[in-house]
């Protein structure tokens, strides 16, 4: 007997120690409906999640202050409980010396990433055998600055992501106009710089994804609204820009910040968030050569979408519009890469991350 399939999705948010945080939802894939299943408060800030579905853990950066009173970084760990749709605290613990944007998991399931925008940091965590949050193992300290005089005055790394092979962690630094490539050293538990690129000066790269064949990574650039289509070399964990287009539409004069990106799991769309313009921008992705040829921009219903997410099949996209409190859900046709509103959404205090997974009951 094949075991059912539950589409849980997690949510982030901007809160504090007495608010609640991190949520669960079922999500109904023909009404495309959220409905609320748990929340948890007691973490600062706990606005990026990792979900690993394999050991139904949950993972979240947050906000505490260390003995000193200084402000640091935290990472919790949660077991989930897919049957229910809820979840359970196992432990948290500080990480690095300031706060942090963005939580990763390395593919063998033995590591953390947080990288700290506002520090300039990137720091590798232990996992212990049981999921839960071990030690602060190494942390990399970026130094320099970038064009912009007042976005890009010191380093901002704001995100992590592995190459498909999880030989490589690409890290993109948006005060440094730089993409900064790391292997881990298991045997000495640290970070080794392997290589970098950078992009156009005042770019700003924020996150990363890459093709589903493995030949292209596209990079959104958060201080000048483009994003940077790259060849992918991934025997030498190289990237190579190919092209950069804008994400606004040529008429739009106000001010604006491009946030999540995220691709098709046939790799025929790309998609990038507008904060300002409070959109979502659609690209067609060509797969011989990885260029990209717009198809639309469509409102997010809200204002602000700090983060969307494809659902696994990718009928559905999620995005979450941080200064509008609500999670709102599209229909995606896969065949043209449109989106169209379901009429659904959920109000939630300034969500940031949301995470979609099935699980099996």
């Amino acid at each position: 007997m094949t075991a059912q399939q539950k589409l849980l999705v997690f949510a982030g948010s901007y809160a504090e120690l007495e608010g609640n945080g991190v949520y669960s939802y079922t999500f109904n894939e023909q009404t495309g409906a959220l409905t609320l299943q748990d929340e948890f408060s007691g973490l600062k800030n706990p606005t990026f999640l990792n979900v690993d579905v394999k050991n139904r853990k949950l993972y979240s950066i947050g906000e505490t202050t260390s003995a000193a009173g200084a402000k640091v970084g935290e990472a919790s760990a949660f077991e989930i409980d897919p049957v229910k749709g809820t979840f359970t605290l196992l432990n948290r613990a500080e990480n690095v010396g300031a706060t942090t944007c963005h939580i990763q998991r390395d593919p063998s399931d033995r590591y953390l990433i947080v990288v700290s925008y506002h520090g300039g940091m990137v720091g590798l965590v232990s996992l212990t055998e049981d999921g839960r949050i071990g030690e602060l193992l190494d942390v990399k300290q970026h130094e320099g600055k970038g064009a912009h005089p007042e976005r890009q005055d010191r380093p901002h790394p704001h995100s992590s992501f592995f190459s498909p092979d999880g030989r490589f962690l690409f890290v993109q630094d948006l005060g440094l106009d730089l993409i900064r490539v790391y292997t881990i050293d298991d045997s000495k538990g640290q970070l080794v710089l392997h290589g970098e690129t950078k992009t156009h000066a005042g770019a700003g790269p924020r996150h990363l994804t890459f093709h589903p064949n493995g030949k292209f990574a596209f990079v959104i650039n958060e201080v000048d609204s483009s994003i940077t289509s790259f060849a992918y070399d991934a025997e030498a964990g190289k990237l190579t820009e190919l092209e950069s287009v804008p994400t606004l539409p040529s008429d739009f004069t106000g001010e604006n910040t491009t946030a999540e990106i995220a691709i098709s799991g046939d790799g025929a769309y790309l998609y990038g968030s507008n904060r300002g313009h409070d959109s979502i921008v659609v690209y067609a992705v060509d797969g011989a050569n990885g260029k990209l040829s717009l198809v639309e921009h469509v409102s997010a219903e809200g204002e602000h979408p700090r983060h969307f997410a494809l659902t696994p099949n990718g009928d559905h996209m999620l995005v979450a519009n941080r200064d509008t409190n609500n999670i709102v859900t599209f229909k995606v046709d896969k065949a043209s890469g449109r989106l169209t509103y379901t009429g659904q959404q959920v109000t939630v205090s300034k969500p940031v991350c949301v995470q979609p997974f099935y699980f099996s009951v």
